[in-house]
């Protein structure tokens, strides 16, 4: 068997609901979709979901990129991921996010070829199912109250909620969160680089009262030597997300001892494989890691759940959540996160159809 063809697709599909979030208000979610075909009539499909102002590419970029990646490939084994990823970094050490979903889209090849899940590709799965982490934007403290009891009516144990700067209303969202919840569910915060580093131990401190799981990425992502400052004036868990790019990123924040915690994605850190290898990476210097992406379709999400699924090192409470943000999908059936977890599948590859309509009903062209 060898690869056929590589073929990136654009699409936008509504959220339910525009989200507000640090990097404003987002209504619609740009993804790259990438489909490969083998000369002996397999397929396999992966996605990718960037969020503008978190990623630093947009998805026309990805989708370039992918395009011109894809002639090293033809012919190659579709099998042979590592050797697929040698042959995508000779044409470019970056790209990321475009080699993520040529992986991703190989794994749903092999899977579907063998009649295997991605999670048994990787090594087999450690849980059955991978719970998950609700939201809260940077709403009014009264509408975070609210939607925090909402997000445990419906099973959800931790929650992530937004600050956007060093202002009074941060800190009065969360507090306004832990009445409203007590000590049923475990809270983290997440700044986006919004603070300067001169008021973040300050502004941090003010949050001890909360009792909170974490802290993450308050300062600019760039700036490790500020983190590792953070990290050692504060007592909640710091977590580093922006920072952490390829591996020698991860290196180095484990060498200035900048955070608790790692955030990883597999769009972010380039496929699933090296996902992996960079928990395993964490997870030997000590650290503990969280996985997922906040925005984003069924495929990218089981991809992340078949992570999650593979390493002890991974907290509870992924963050793999786009579909509950998602007014709909390209596949055909979606997964169902409403009650807080992903139960894993064992049906071959990722374990999702694409919908030939839903597909042509949200495909923009490049």
């Amino acid at each position: 068997m060898r690869v056929a063809a590589i073929t990136p697709i654009l699409v936008e599909v509504p959220l339910r609901s525009a989200v507000q979030g640090v990097h404003g208000t987002t209504a619609v979610q740009r993804s790259v979709l990438v489909r490969v075909t083998t000369d002996e009539g397999g397929e396999g499909w992966g996605n990718v979901d960037p969020t503008p102002g978190y990623s630093l590419v947009s998805a026309s970029d990805i989708h370039d990129a992918v395009a011109r990646l894809a002639p090293a490939l033809i012919r190659a084994d579709p099998f042979n991921l590592h050797r697929a990823l040698a042959l995508m970094d000779r044409e470019t050490a970056e790209g990321f996010e475009a080699k993520a979903a040529i992986e991703m889209a190989l794994l749903d090849v092999k899977g579907r070829a063998l009649g295997l899940p991605v999670h048994s590709l990787l090594g087999g799965a450690l849980t059955p199912e991978v719970t998950l982490n609700a939201w809260i934007g940077t709403v009014a403290p009264e509408q975070a109250a609210r939607e925090a009891t909402g997000w445990l009516r419906r099973g959800f144990a931790t929650a992530k909620i937004k600050i956007s700067g060093a202002g009074p209303e941060g800190i009065a969202r969360v507090a306004a969160v832990r009445a409203a919840v007590g000590d049923r569910m475990a809270l983290r915060v997440d700044f986006n680089e919004s603070l300067a580093l001169a008021e973040s131990v300050a502004f941090i401190r003010q949050l001890d009262p909360y009792a909170l799981t974490l802290v993450e990425q308050p300062i600019v992502r760039t700036d490790l030597a500020g983190l590792a400052e953070i990290r050692r004036a504060i007592h909640i868990p710091l977590m580093a997300d922006e920072s952490v790019t390829g591996p020698a990123s991860l290196i180095e924040i484990i060498r200035r001892e900048a955070a608790d915690i790692v955030k990883v994605k597999v769009m972010k850190q380039g496929g699933l494989l090296r996902t992996r290898q960079m928990i395993e990476c964490a997870a030997a210097a000590g650290l503990r890691v969280v996985v997922g992406h906040g925005f984003g379709l069924t495929l990218s999400t089981l991809a992340e759940a078949a992570v999650a699924a593979t390493c002890d090192a991974v907290m509870p409470g992924c963050e793999a959540v786009g579909p509950l943000k998602m007014a709909g999908d390209v596949v055909r059936d979606p997964i169902n996160l409403e009650g807080g977890v992903i139960r894993l599948t064992e049906a071959p590859g990722l374990g999702a159809t694409i919908d030939p309509d839903a597909l042509k009903r949200y495909r923009v062209e490049r």
